[in-house]
Protein backbone atom coordinates (compact mmCIF):
# COMPACT_ATOMS: atom_id res chain seq x y z
CA UNK A 1 0.00 0.00 0.00
CA UNK A 2 1.41 3.38 -1.05
CA UNK A 3 1.02 6.39 1.24
CA UNK A 4 1.60 9.93 -0.03
CA UNK A 5 2.94 12.65 2.24
CA UNK A 6 2.82 16.37 1.48
CA UNK A 7 5.84 18.65 1.85
CA UNK A 8 5.37 22.40 1.62
CA UNK A 9 8.14 24.88 0.72
CA UNK A 10 6.76 28.42 0.74
CA UNK A 11 3.96 28.46 -1.84
CA UNK A 12 5.06 25.21 -3.48
CA UNK A 13 3.67 21.81 -2.43
CA UNK A 14 5.49 18.59 -3.27
CA UNK A 15 3.94 15.10 -2.97
CA UNK A 16 6.13 12.07 -2.40
CA UNK A 17 5.56 8.37 -1.88
CA UNK A 18 6.08 7.08 1.67
CA UNK A 19 6.54 3.40 2.45
CA UNK A 20 4.48 2.24 5.47
CA UNK A 21 6.45 1.56 8.64
CA UNK A 22 7.20 -2.15 8.73
CA UNK A 23 8.60 -2.26 12.24
CA UNK A 24 7.06 -5.25 14.12
CA UNK A 25 5.49 -3.04 16.80
CA UNK A 26 4.01 -0.73 14.17
CA UNK A 27 2.60 -3.69 12.26
CA UNK A 28 1.11 -5.09 15.50
CA UNK A 29 -0.42 -1.70 16.35
CA UNK A 30 -2.04 -1.46 12.93
CA UNK A 31 -3.36 -5.01 13.21
CA UNK A 32 -4.91 -4.30 16.63
CA UNK A 33 -6.57 -1.17 15.28
CA UNK A 34 -8.02 -3.02 12.34
CA UNK A 35 -9.00 -6.10 14.31
CA UNK A 36 -10.32 -5.39 17.83
CA UNK A 37 -10.19 -8.15 20.40
CA UNK A 38 -13.08 -10.59 20.28
CA UNK A 39 -14.97 -11.60 23.43
CA UNK A 40 -13.04 -14.90 23.83
CA UNK A 41 -9.72 -13.12 23.33
CA UNK A 42 -10.66 -10.43 25.84
CA UNK A 43 -11.73 -13.13 28.30
CA UNK A 44 -8.42 -15.00 28.02
CA UNK A 45 -6.45 -11.74 28.22
CA UNK A 46 -8.28 -10.60 31.35
CA UNK A 47 -7.55 -13.88 33.12
CA UNK A 48 -3.93 -13.74 32.00
CA UNK A 49 -3.54 -10.23 33.39
CA UNK A 50 -5.21 -11.25 36.65
CA UNK A 51 -2.81 -14.19 37.01
CA UNK A 52 0.12 -11.86 36.33
CA UNK A 53 -1.19 -9.38 38.92
CA UNK A 54 -1.51 -12.17 41.49
CA UNK A 55 1.96 -13.52 40.73
CA UNK A 56 3.64 -10.14 41.13
CA UNK A 57 1.63 -9.41 44.28
CA UNK A 58 2.51 -12.74 45.90
CA UNK A 59 6.15 -12.26 45.02
CA UNK A 60 6.69 -8.61 45.90
CA UNK A 61 4.05 -7.41 48.37
CA UNK A 62 5.30 -7.43 51.98
CA UNK A 63 3.61 -9.19 54.86
CA UNK A 64 1.80 -11.86 52.83
CA UNK A 65 3.66 -14.92 54.09
CA UNK A 66 5.94 -16.26 56.75
CA UNK A 67 9.47 -17.54 56.20
CA UNK A 68 11.43 -17.52 52.96
CA UNK A 69 10.01 -15.54 50.04
CA UNK A 70 8.11 -17.52 47.41
CA UNK A 71 9.94 -18.33 44.20
CA UNK A 72 8.53 -17.02 40.94
CA UNK A 73 7.26 -20.47 39.89
CA UNK A 74 5.55 -21.03 43.24
CA UNK A 75 4.02 -17.54 43.11
CA UNK A 76 2.80 -18.18 39.57
CA UNK A 77 1.39 -21.57 40.58
CA UNK A 78 -0.44 -20.17 43.61
CA UNK A 79 -1.82 -17.19 41.68
CA UNK A 80 -3.04 -19.39 38.81
CA UNK A 81 -4.63 -21.85 41.23
CA UNK A 82 -6.47 -19.00 43.00
CA UNK A 83 -7.58 -17.08 39.90
CA UNK A 84 -8.63 -20.28 38.13
CA UNK A 85 -10.40 -21.39 41.35
CA UNK A 86 -8.55 -24.70 41.41
CA UNK A 87 -7.22 -25.14 44.94
CA UNK A 88 -4.00 -27.03 44.25
CA UNK A 89 -1.17 -25.72 46.43
CA UNK A 90 2.60 -26.03 46.56
CA UNK A 91 2.83 -24.28 49.94
CA UNK A 92 0.45 -24.65 52.89
CA UNK A 93 -2.10 -21.82 52.81
CA UNK A 94 -2.80 -22.18 56.54
CA UNK A 95 0.75 -21.96 57.86
CA UNK A 96 2.77 -20.22 55.12
CA UNK A 97 0.47 -17.25 54.50
CA UNK A 98 -0.44 -14.55 57.00
CA UNK A 99 -4.07 -13.37 57.32
CA UNK A 100 -3.14 -10.60 54.88
CA UNK A 101 -1.74 -13.17 52.46
CA UNK A 102 -4.83 -15.35 52.80
CA UNK A 103 -6.94 -12.25 52.15
CA UNK A 104 -4.97 -11.55 48.95
CA UNK A 105 -5.56 -15.14 47.82
CA UNK A 106 -9.26 -14.79 48.63
CA UNK A 107 -9.40 -11.62 46.52
CA UNK A 108 -7.93 -13.52 43.57
CA UNK A 109 -10.47 -16.32 44.11
CA UNK A 110 -13.39 -13.87 44.21
CA UNK A 111 -12.26 -12.01 41.10
CA UNK A 112 -11.65 -15.26 39.24
CA UNK A 113 -15.00 -16.74 40.28
CA UNK A 114 -16.97 -13.62 39.38
CA UNK A 115 -15.10 -13.39 36.09
CA UNK A 116 -16.33 -16.81 35.01
CA UNK A 117 -19.97 -16.11 35.86
CA UNK A 118 -20.12 -12.59 34.47
CA UNK A 119 -18.41 -13.51 31.20
CA UNK A 120 -21.24 -15.88 30.35
CA UNK A 121 -23.86 -13.45 31.58
CA UNK A 122 -22.44 -10.44 29.72
CA UNK A 123 -23.39 -12.02 26.40
CA UNK A 124 -27.02 -12.02 27.48
CA UNK A 125 -26.81 -8.50 28.90
CA UNK A 126 -25.52 -7.32 25.53
CA UNK A 127 -28.91 -8.18 24.02
CA UNK A 128 -30.28 -4.98 25.51
CA UNK A 129 -28.00 -3.00 23.20
CA UNK A 130 -27.87 -2.60 19.45
CA UNK A 131 -25.76 -5.45 18.10
CA UNK A 132 -24.18 -6.31 14.82
CA UNK A 133 -25.45 -9.37 12.95
CA UNK A 134 -22.41 -11.38 14.08
CA UNK A 135 -22.86 -10.35 17.73
CA UNK A 136 -26.57 -11.09 17.56
CA UNK A 137 -25.87 -14.58 16.29
CA UNK A 138 -23.61 -15.30 19.30
CA UNK A 139 -25.93 -13.72 21.85
CA UNK A 140 -29.17 -15.24 20.59
CA UNK A 141 -27.83 -18.73 21.15
CA UNK A 142 -27.48 -17.92 24.86
CA UNK A 143 -30.83 -16.12 25.05
CA UNK A 144 -32.65 -19.12 23.61
CA UNK A 145 -31.26 -21.28 26.41
CA UNK A 146 -33.01 -19.31 29.17
CA UNK A 147 -35.69 -17.08 27.58
CA UNK A 148 -37.37 -16.36 30.93
CA UNK A 149 -34.39 -14.56 32.43
CA UNK A 150 -34.60 -10.76 32.24
CA UNK A 151 -31.47 -9.80 30.38
CA UNK A 152 -31.15 -6.18 31.51
CA UNK A 153 -30.97 -7.17 35.19
CA UNK A 154 -28.89 -10.31 34.75
CA UNK A 155 -25.43 -8.92 35.46
CA UNK A 156 -26.64 -7.02 38.51
CA UNK A 157 -28.37 -10.14 39.81
CA UNK A 158 -25.22 -12.23 39.25
CA UNK A 159 -23.13 -9.99 41.49
CA UNK A 160 -25.90 -9.49 44.06
CA UNK A 161 -26.76 -13.16 44.50
CA UNK A 162 -23.09 -14.16 44.53
CA UNK A 163 -22.39 -11.94 47.53
CA UNK A 164 -25.73 -12.83 49.15
CA UNK A 165 -25.08 -16.59 48.96
CA UNK A 166 -21.53 -16.13 50.21
CA UNK A 167 -22.80 -13.98 53.11
CA UNK A 168 -25.42 -16.57 54.11
CA UNK A 169 -22.81 -19.33 53.87
CA UNK A 170 -20.34 -17.36 56.00
CA UNK A 171 -22.97 -16.73 58.70
CA UNK A 172 -23.96 -20.41 58.74
CA UNK A 173 -20.34 -21.56 59.02
CA UNK A 174 -19.65 -18.98 61.71
CA UNK A 175 -22.58 -20.18 63.84
CA UNK A 176 -21.35 -23.77 63.63
CA UNK A 177 -17.64 -23.00 64.18
CA UNK A 178 -17.94 -20.31 66.84
CA UNK A 179 -18.44 -22.64 69.84
CA UNK A 180 -15.26 -24.61 69.06
CA UNK A 181 -13.03 -21.96 67.46
CA UNK A 182 -14.19 -19.00 69.51
CA UNK A 183 -16.54 -16.17 68.55
CA UNK A 184 -13.68 -14.02 67.26
CA UNK A 185 -11.46 -16.68 65.70
CA UNK A 186 -14.35 -18.23 63.73
CA UNK A 187 -14.99 -15.12 61.61
CA UNK A 188 -12.13 -15.45 59.12
CA UNK A 189 -12.41 -19.23 58.49
CA UNK A 190 -16.16 -18.81 57.96
CA UNK A 191 -15.73 -16.00 55.41
CA UNK A 192 -12.78 -17.66 53.66
CA UNK A 193 -14.44 -21.07 53.29
CA UNK A 194 -17.78 -19.60 52.19
CA UNK A 195 -16.22 -17.63 49.32
CA UNK A 196 -13.84 -20.46 48.42
CA UNK A 197 -16.63 -23.07 48.44
CA UNK A 198 -19.10 -21.03 46.36
CA UNK A 199 -16.36 -20.20 43.86
CA UNK A 200 -15.47 -23.92 43.85
CA UNK A 201 -11.87 -23.02 44.68
CA UNK A 202 -11.08 -25.55 47.41
CA UNK A 203 -8.59 -23.37 49.29
CA UNK A 204 -8.73 -23.81 53.05
CA UNK A 205 -7.32 -22.10 56.13
CA UNK A 206 -6.83 -25.57 57.67
CA UNK A 207 -3.70 -27.52 56.79
CA UNK A 208 -5.65 -30.76 56.34
CA UNK A 209 -8.45 -29.15 54.30
CA UNK A 210 -11.63 -30.51 55.97
CA UNK A 211 -10.34 -33.87 57.18
CA UNK A 212 -10.61 -32.66 60.77
CA UNK A 213 -14.27 -31.77 60.08
CA UNK A 214 -15.27 -35.22 58.82
CA UNK A 215 -17.41 -35.83 61.91
CA UNK A 216 -19.23 -32.49 61.67
CA UNK A 217 -22.18 -33.05 59.29
CA UNK A 218 -23.36 -29.42 59.49
CA UNK A 219 -20.04 -28.14 58.14
CA UNK A 220 -19.97 -30.76 55.41
CA UNK A 221 -23.50 -30.04 54.20
CA UNK A 222 -23.07 -26.24 54.32
CA UNK A 223 -19.92 -26.56 52.21
CA UNK A 224 -21.68 -29.01 49.88
CA UNK A 225 -24.61 -26.63 49.38
CA UNK A 226 -22.28 -23.76 48.52
CA UNK A 227 -20.35 -25.97 46.10
CA UNK A 228 -23.49 -27.15 44.30
CA UNK A 229 -24.93 -23.62 44.04
CA UNK A 230 -21.66 -22.32 42.63
CA UNK A 231 -21.34 -25.29 40.29
CA UNK A 232 -24.76 -25.35 38.58
CA UNK A 233 -24.50 -21.88 37.04
CA UNK A 234 -26.41 -18.66 37.60
CA UNK A 235 -28.88 -19.20 34.74
CA UNK A 236 -30.01 -22.44 36.32
CA UNK A 237 -30.32 -20.81 39.75
CA UNK A 238 -32.33 -17.95 38.25
CA UNK A 239 -34.68 -20.29 36.41
CA UNK A 240 -35.10 -22.51 39.49
CA UNK A 241 -36.01 -19.43 41.54
CA UNK A 242 -38.55 -18.29 38.93
CA UNK A 243 -39.96 -21.84 38.84
CA UNK A 244 -40.62 -21.94 42.59
CA UNK A 245 -42.10 -18.43 42.54
CA UNK A 246 -44.47 -19.45 39.74
CA UNK A 247 -45.47 -22.63 41.56
CA UNK A 248 -46.35 -20.68 44.71
CA UNK A 249 -48.53 -18.38 42.60
CA UNK A 250 -50.14 -21.37 40.84
CA UNK A 251 -48.68 -20.22 37.54
CA UNK A 252 -47.24 -22.37 34.80
CA UNK A 253 -43.51 -22.17 34.25
CA UNK A 254 -41.41 -24.41 32.03
CA UNK A 255 -37.76 -24.93 32.86
CA UNK A 256 -35.49 -24.74 29.84
CA UNK A 257 -33.94 -27.94 28.52
CA UNK A 258 -30.55 -26.63 29.63
CA UNK A 259 -31.68 -26.31 33.26
CA UNK A 260 -33.40 -29.69 33.19
CA UNK A 261 -30.28 -31.45 31.92
CA UNK A 262 -28.06 -29.64 34.46
CA UNK A 263 -30.29 -30.41 37.45
CA UNK A 264 -31.00 -34.04 36.54
CA UNK A 265 -27.38 -34.82 35.61
CA UNK A 266 -26.06 -33.13 38.76
CA UNK A 267 -28.48 -35.07 40.99
CA UNK A 268 -27.63 -38.39 39.32
CA UNK A 269 -23.89 -37.79 39.61
CA UNK A 270 -24.14 -36.82 43.29
CA UNK A 271 -26.28 -39.82 44.24
CA UNK A 272 -24.35 -42.25 42.04
CA UNK A 273 -21.01 -40.97 43.28
CA UNK A 274 -22.11 -41.18 46.92
CA UNK A 275 -23.17 -44.81 46.49
CA UNK A 276 -19.93 -45.70 44.69
CA UNK A 277 -17.69 -44.04 47.30
CA UNK A 278 -19.63 -45.65 50.15
CA UNK A 279 -19.08 -49.10 48.65
CA UNK A 280 -15.44 -48.54 47.61
CA UNK A 281 -14.22 -46.91 50.84
CA UNK A 282 -16.48 -48.54 53.46
CA UNK A 283 -13.65 -50.65 54.89
CA UNK A 284 -10.77 -48.32 53.99
CA UNK A 285 -10.66 -44.56 54.63
CA UNK A 286 -14.22 -44.62 56.05
CA UNK A 287 -13.60 -47.66 58.25
CA UNK A 288 -13.14 -45.73 61.50
CA UNK A 289 -16.42 -43.83 61.11
CA UNK A 290 -19.96 -44.79 62.07
CA UNK A 291 -22.44 -45.56 59.29
CA UNK A 292 -23.98 -42.06 59.47
CA UNK A 293 -20.63 -40.33 59.05
CA UNK A 294 -19.65 -42.80 56.34
CA UNK A 295 -22.66 -41.78 54.23
CA UNK A 296 -22.05 -38.07 54.91
CA UNK A 297 -18.40 -38.25 53.89
CA UNK A 298 -19.11 -40.39 50.83
CA UNK A 299 -21.68 -37.79 49.71
CA UNK A 300 -19.16 -35.04 50.37
CA UNK A 301 -16.58 -36.89 48.27
CA UNK A 302 -19.11 -37.17 45.45
CA UNK A 303 -19.89 -33.42 45.48
CA UNK A 304 -16.37 -32.10 45.89
CA UNK A 305 -14.77 -34.49 43.40
CA UNK A 306 -16.42 -32.87 40.38
CA UNK A 307 -15.35 -29.32 40.99
CA UNK A 308 -14.44 -28.04 44.46
CA UNK A 309 -11.32 -29.78 45.75
CA UNK A 310 -12.09 -29.96 49.46
CA UNK A 311 -11.39 -33.34 50.98
CA UNK A 312 -12.58 -34.96 54.20
CA UNK A 313 -10.45 -38.09 53.61
CA UNK A 314 -6.83 -38.63 52.63
CA UNK A 315 -6.82 -39.56 48.94
CA UNK A 316 -3.30 -40.94 49.19
CA UNK A 317 -4.79 -43.67 51.43
CA UNK A 318 -7.78 -44.37 49.18
CA UNK A 319 -7.94 -47.41 46.93
CA UNK A 320 -6.85 -47.29 43.28
CA UNK A 321 -10.44 -47.85 42.14
CA UNK A 322 -11.61 -44.90 44.27
CA UNK A 323 -8.96 -42.59 42.85
CA UNK A 324 -9.74 -43.65 39.30
CA UNK A 325 -13.46 -43.12 39.87
CA UNK A 326 -12.59 -39.68 41.29
CA UNK A 327 -10.68 -38.94 38.06
CA UNK A 328 -13.82 -39.73 36.07
CA UNK A 329 -15.94 -37.39 38.20
CA UNK A 330 -13.30 -34.65 37.98
CA UNK A 331 -13.32 -34.95 34.20
CA UNK A 332 -17.09 -34.39 34.05
CA UNK A 333 -16.91 -31.32 36.31
CA UNK A 334 -19.68 -28.82 36.97
CA UNK A 335 -22.08 -26.96 34.69
CA UNK A 336 -21.68 -24.20 32.06
CA UNK A 337 -21.81 -20.60 33.23
CA UNK A 338 -20.62 -21.56 36.70
CA UNK A 339 -17.37 -21.38 38.62
CA UNK A 340 -16.75 -25.08 37.99
CA UNK A 341 -14.39 -26.59 35.46
CA UNK A 342 -14.35 -29.88 33.59
CA UNK A 343 -16.15 -31.09 30.49
CA UNK A 344 -19.36 -29.84 32.11
CA UNK A 345 -22.46 -31.83 32.98
CA UNK A 346 -24.27 -30.82 29.79
CA UNK A 347 -21.40 -32.03 27.59
CA UNK A 348 -21.34 -35.35 29.40
CA UNK A 349 -25.13 -35.68 29.19
CA UNK A 350 -25.24 -34.79 25.48
CA UNK A 351 -22.55 -37.33 24.58
CA UNK A 352 -24.38 -39.99 26.61
CA UNK A 353 -27.69 -39.10 24.93
CA UNK A 354 -26.07 -39.22 21.48
CA UNK A 355 -24.65 -42.67 22.20
CA UNK A 356 -28.03 -43.88 23.46
CA UNK A 357 -29.82 -42.46 20.39
CA UNK A 358 -27.36 -44.07 17.98
CA UNK A 359 -27.65 -47.36 19.87
CA UNK A 360 -31.42 -47.30 19.29
CA UNK A 361 -30.95 -46.34 15.65
CA UNK A 362 -32.38 -42.82 15.95
CA UNK A 363 -31.14 -40.15 13.55
CA UNK A 364 -31.74 -37.24 15.92
CA UNK A 365 -30.92 -36.86 19.61
CA UNK A 366 -34.02 -35.98 21.62
CA UNK A 367 -34.82 -35.66 25.30
CA UNK A 368 -37.83 -34.35 27.26
CA UNK A 369 -39.77 -33.73 24.06
CA UNK A 370 -37.02 -31.60 22.51
CA UNK A 371 -34.38 -32.30 19.85
CA UNK A 372 -30.82 -31.15 20.54
CA UNK A 373 -29.38 -29.18 17.57
CA UNK A 374 -26.66 -30.89 15.57
CA UNK A 375 -24.35 -27.89 16.07
CA UNK A 376 -24.54 -28.35 19.84
CA UNK A 377 -23.74 -32.04 19.50
CA UNK A 378 -20.71 -31.26 17.36
CA UNK A 379 -19.47 -28.71 19.90
CA UNK A 380 -19.82 -31.26 22.70
CA UNK A 381 -17.89 -33.89 20.77
CA UNK A 382 -15.25 -31.34 19.77
CA UNK A 383 -14.82 -30.20 23.36
CA UNK A 384 -14.43 -33.80 24.57
CA UNK A 385 -11.81 -34.45 21.88
CA UNK A 386 -9.78 -31.35 22.83
CA UNK A 387 -9.94 -32.21 26.54
CA UNK A 388 -8.80 -35.78 25.87
CA UNK A 389 -5.91 -34.61 23.68
CA UNK A 390 -4.68 -31.94 26.11
CA UNK A 391 -4.84 -34.25 29.12
CA UNK A 392 -3.12 -37.10 27.29
CA UNK A 393 -0.23 -34.93 26.12
CA UNK A 394 0.15 -33.28 29.53
CA UNK A 395 0.19 -36.56 31.45
CA UNK A 396 2.71 -37.96 28.96
CA UNK A 397 4.93 -34.88 29.43
CA UNK A 398 4.81 -35.25 33.21
CA UNK A 399 5.78 -38.91 33.04
CA UNK A 400 8.87 -37.97 31.01
CA UNK A 401 10.24 -36.05 34.00
CA UNK A 402 9.37 -38.74 36.55
CA UNK A 403 12.24 -40.51 38.33
CA UNK A 404 13.06 -43.74 36.54
CA UNK A 405 12.75 -45.79 39.71
CA UNK A 406 9.29 -44.40 40.58
CA UNK A 407 7.75 -43.64 37.18
CA UNK A 408 5.32 -46.54 37.08
CA UNK A 409 4.31 -46.17 40.72
CA UNK A 410 3.67 -42.44 40.22
CA UNK A 411 1.61 -42.74 37.04
CA UNK A 412 -1.78 -42.74 38.79
CA UNK A 413 -0.71 -39.81 40.99
CA UNK A 414 0.45 -37.80 37.96
CA UNK A 415 -2.77 -38.59 36.15
CA UNK A 416 -4.79 -37.61 39.23
CA UNK A 417 -2.95 -34.27 39.62
CA UNK A 418 -3.15 -33.41 35.91
CA UNK A 419 -6.88 -34.13 35.67
CA UNK A 420 -7.46 -32.21 38.90
CA UNK A 421 -5.55 -29.21 37.52
CA UNK A 422 -7.19 -29.13 34.09
CA UNK A 423 -10.69 -29.52 35.47
CA UNK A 424 -9.91 -26.94 38.21
CA UNK A 425 -10.89 -29.34 40.97
CA UNK A 426 -7.98 -29.06 43.38
CA UNK A 427 -7.98 -32.57 44.85
CA UNK A 428 -4.53 -34.05 45.29
CA UNK A 429 -2.88 -37.34 46.18
CA UNK A 430 -0.23 -35.33 48.02
CA UNK A 431 2.42 -35.09 45.31
CA UNK A 432 1.83 -31.52 44.04
CA UNK A 433 4.30 -29.89 46.43
CA UNK A 434 7.02 -32.34 45.38
CA UNK A 435 6.68 -31.83 41.63
CA UNK A 436 9.63 -30.56 39.63
CA UNK A 437 9.45 -26.99 38.34
CA UNK A 438 8.76 -28.12 34.79
CA UNK A 439 5.84 -30.21 36.04
CA UNK A 440 4.52 -27.24 38.02
CA UNK A 441 4.60 -25.15 34.86
CA UNK A 442 2.68 -27.88 33.04
CA UNK A 443 0.12 -27.77 35.85
CA UNK A 444 -0.08 -23.98 35.52
CA UNK A 445 -0.87 -24.37 31.83
CA UNK A 446 -3.48 -27.03 32.58
CA UNK A 447 -5.21 -24.88 35.20
CA UNK A 448 -5.32 -21.86 32.91
CA UNK A 449 -6.45 -23.82 29.85
CA UNK A 450 -9.06 -25.69 31.88
CA UNK A 451 -10.39 -22.47 33.39
CA UNK A 452 -10.85 -20.39 30.25
CA UNK A 453 -12.10 -23.44 28.37
CA UNK A 454 -10.48 -25.32 25.50
CA UNK A 455 -12.90 -23.98 22.91
CA UNK A 456 -12.64 -20.40 24.17
CA UNK A 457 -8.86 -20.68 24.23
CA UNK A 458 -8.84 -22.06 20.70
CA UNK A 459 -11.14 -19.28 19.49
CA UNK A 460 -9.00 -16.62 21.17
CA UNK A 461 -5.84 -17.91 19.49
CA UNK A 462 -7.45 -18.24 16.06
CA UNK A 463 -7.09 -15.25 13.75
CA UNK A 464 -10.41 -13.83 12.56
CA UNK A 465 -11.03 -14.13 8.87
CA UNK A 466 -12.84 -11.61 6.75
CA UNK A 467 -14.97 -14.21 5.07
CA UNK A 468 -16.22 -17.72 5.69
CA UNK A 469 -15.78 -20.67 3.40
CA UNK A 470 -19.11 -21.07 1.62
CA UNK A 471 -18.30 -24.18 -0.38
CA UNK A 472 -17.71 -27.83 0.46
CA UNK A 473 -15.88 -30.67 -1.25
CA UNK A 474 -17.52 -33.77 -2.61
CA UNK A 475 -18.66 -36.36 -0.04
CA UNK A 476 -16.69 -39.55 0.40
CA UNK A 477 -17.47 -42.03 3.16
CA UNK A 478 -15.03 -43.61 5.62
CA UNK A 479 -15.47 -46.94 7.41
CA UNK A 480 -15.93 -46.62 11.19
CA UNK A 481 -15.81 -49.44 13.74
Amino acid sequence: MEVHSRLRFGNVSIFRKRTPDRHPMAVLTRQLRRRPLSAPQLFVLSFGLLVAFGTIGLKLLPGLYVGEPLGWVDALFTSTSAVCVTGLIVVDTATRFTPRGQGFILLLIQLGGLGIITFTSLIIVALGKRLSLRQSDVAMNTAEIAPHVEQKHLLRNVVFFTFLIELIGAVALYVVWAPSLGWKNAVWPAVFHSVSAFCNAGFSTFSDSLISQHDNPLILYIIMTLIVLGGIGFLVMEEAFLFFVARRRNQRFRLSLHSRIVLVTTALLIVGGAIAFTVLEWDRTLASMGWFHKINNATFMSVTARTAGYNSIDYSQASTSTNFFTILLMTIGGSPGSTAGGLKTTTFAIIALVAWSRFRGHTHTSVAGRTIPEETIQRAIGLASIVFALLTLSIFAMTLTAPTDRGEAMFLAYMFEAVSAFNTVGLSMGVTAGLAEVDRLIMVFLMFAGRVGPLVLAAALTLQRDGKRTFRYAHEDVMVG
